[in-house]
């Protein structure tokens, strides 16, 4: 299947620690209030390959040049990006740890279940880096050939429509969660391991909705075998200009996933002023902004403020929904 993981999937064999380099980012005879003194850990909730993982690595890749000491990458796979999240909130925040944060593990599956760290409160919020749009889909030759046609079904009987996820409490999961709520239906829920077999299960007429990200479900719609129904962005996708937002269908919602770095709460205000500073810089060099073309996802900077309320947002509406 064509996408991110093909176009960079050299990231996925980088080495764990970058190499230092001198930072440039100061002018000539200026030092900035905080800087790392030792190697900072980047920690990754998900396996090497997947695509938290190519994302951290390519604008570490962009950073590196920008920092006087090594960005190592350190992948704590496991629960939707749990136990990562779970490690980083326990620990020091001294500037020289960050998180790979702002999907499942800050937005949706919070709202689903206790976690052992505050999503809300656990972490500073540094930049976020992405943001990765949403489409719901179906099987093109299916019954469903629009939103519209799914919803209509799906009142019709209780369970009558289902769904798959990536699993219980993710992201992918809590769309239809919301839509539940904003629709006034009950869809049948069916979790995989994740969200390529999701998207298999559709393509087999096994399940008739699934939820993903256009790199995920590229060279199924563009072979003809899964038809986008509806994005679940505020406004429409510029890959996907015919396709209606779920908000022009009637249901007041919009969720996107996102990636950003992540701090421990305690980490003070000039660490994580230097990281943004250096992030963003890296978000200019040309090899971060060929990454996200290739990958072709939406450059999704905010700043720490910024980045935290939209995730709290995105808690927000889930949230609701799993309690309403």
């Amino acid at each position: 299947m064509p996408g991110r993981r093909a176009a960079i999937a050299g990231l996925a064999a980088a080495p764990f620690a970058l190499r230092a380099r001198p930072a440039r980012t100061q002018p000539a005879g200026t030092q900035p209030a905080w800087a790392p003194t030792r190697p900072v850990q980047c920690i990754i909730g998900f396996a090497p390959g997947g695509g938290a993982d190519l994302i951290a690595r390519a604008v570490i890749e962009a950073a590196q040049p920008l920092v006087p000491q090594p960005l190592v990458v350190v992948n704590r796979p496991g629960a939707g990006g749990t136990i990562a999240a779970q490690q980083v909130a326990a620990m020091a925040g001294d500037g020289h740890v960050l998180l790979m944060g702002g999907g499942s593990e800050s937005t949706s599956i919070p709202a689903f279940r206790t976690l052992p760290y505050d999503a809300r409160n656990g972490f500073r919020a540094v930049i976020r880096l992405m943001r990765q749009q949403m489409f719901i889909l179906a099987r093109a030759d299916g019954p469903h050939r629009t939103m519209r046609d799914a919803i209509a079904a799906a009142r019709t009987q209780a369970q009558a429509v289902s769904h798959g996820s990536s699993g219980v409490g993710s992201i992918y999961h809590a769309v239809f969660v919301v839509l539940e709520k904003r629709a006034g239906v009950e869809l049948l829920h069916v979790p995989f391991t994740g969200g390529a077999p999701g998207l298999q299960a559709v393509a087999a007429g096994q399940v008739d909705l699934m939820v993903a990200s256009p790199e995920e479900f590229r060279g199924l719609t563009d072979g003809g075998v899964l038809r986008v129904l509806a994005c679940c962005s505020a406004s429409r996708a510029a890959g996907y200009p015919a396709v209606p937002t779920l908000r022009e269908l009637g249901f007041d919602m919009a969720l996107e996933n996102m990636k950003g770095w992540l701090a421990p709460a305690g980490t003070p205000e000039a660490a994580t002023a230097y990281w943004h500073d250096r992030f963003r810089a890296a978000m200019a060099r040309p090899s971060w902004q060929a990454f996200v073309e290739r990958a072709g996802e939406q450059d999704g900077y905010l700043d720490g403020p910024g980045f935290q309320a939209a995730m709290d947002a995105v808690l927000d509406a889930v949230a609701g929904a799993v309690t309403a």
